[in-house]
């Protein structure tokens, strides 16, 4: 990239990580507003669903981070092929950094030793960067931003799991995941979204499980198996009577997706990460000038 397209690419960047943070995707904002219309009205549940679309509104009309904790930074990109990668991952971290000191993310990631925090949100392991080069002509770059309450309650099974009663099928896979759903509670700033993963070694089926939420609200599992488990599991869970923020009520998860990997035959895990109510998830076609094309959510 010359001079030109860096501070282009750099802009384009920075644009990425305030609407991630500030403005909710309208697949969640239908989401949320669909688990308020079916909450009792003058119960903590309703109160909460009010507070939560209330702070989307604000959040997005004043351009601030719609919570405190603007997370894990997580990118998931493809590229152009000939792209420098150095050139790019560096491009990245300088976005972050200036997103942070414009406010747009909170100077969140500290010294795991130290605890120090440099203010930047850039250190080992910050931002997370997942990229893959692609023959396309664009870069498609998505980025996540997830909270430390939400990720504190995801969950990995080993089965069977006697504690639970769950044995290697269908069944065990479903009665894990609820179990997770139930230790939560409200912890999790629900309601929440599952992204779950059947499957795969320990590393590699949380990753996949957070890649599901990449995926929109409304879209539909292409494996008719995983459709089905996906239903069942949102449906079992909110007659849970947990709700949102854990005070009651009809919405305790706004969605799951499932997706399945091949495993060895001694594992089968289960892995469950957790999205808060505050799903933060954009995302953007960008040209190889380094120009926003189109949104992606």
């Amino acid at each position: 990239m010359k001079a030109k397209q860096q501070a282009l690419f750099l802009e384009s960047l920075v644009e990425i990580i305030r609407k991630t943070s500030t403005e909710m995707p309208a697949d969640v904002v239908r989401a949320i507003e669909k688990g308020r219309a079916v909450e009792a009205e003058s119960t903590s549940a309703k109160y909460a669903m009010n507070i939560i679309c209330d702070n989307i509104g604000i959040a997005k009309v004043k351009s601030q981070p719609l919570c405190q904790d603007t997370g894990t930074i997580l990118f998931f990109i493809h590229y152009p092929a000939k792209t420098d990668y150095e050139l790019m991952t560096k491009l990245i971290k300088k976005a972050v950094a200036a997103a942070t000191k414009k406010g747009y993310l909170r100077q969140n990631s500290v010294d795991s030793l130290t605890g120090e925090n440099n203010g930047t949100n850039v250190g080992p392991g910050s931002p997370v960067i997942h990229a893959e080069p692609w023959k396309k002509d664009f870069f498609d770059i998505r980025l996540m931003l997830k909270g430390g309450g939400c990720e504190n309650v995801g969950a990995q099974y080993s089965l069977p799991d006697g504690r639970v009663g769950a044995g290697r099928d269908l069944l065990g896979v479903k009665k894990v995941i609820l179990d997770a759903v139930q230790q939560a509670q409200g912890k999790g700033c629900g309601p929440g979204v599952l992204g779950v993963t059947i499957g795969g070694d320990r590393g590699t089926g949380y990753f996949v499980s957070k890649e599901q939420f990449l995926r929109k609200m409304d879209d539909k599992n292409p494996n008719p198996v995983l459709a089905k488990l996906e239903d069942e599991i949102v449906q079992e869970a909110n007659r849970l009577g947990i709700g949102p923020m854990g005070f009651g009520g009809k919405t305790t998860l706004m969605g799951t997706k499932i997706a399945a990997l091949n495993r060895l035959p001694a594992s089968f895990f289960v892995s469950v990460s957790y999205m808060c109510w505050a799903f933060r998830r954009q995302g953007a076609k960008v040209s190889v000038q380094g120009a926003i094309q189109k949104w992606l959510y």
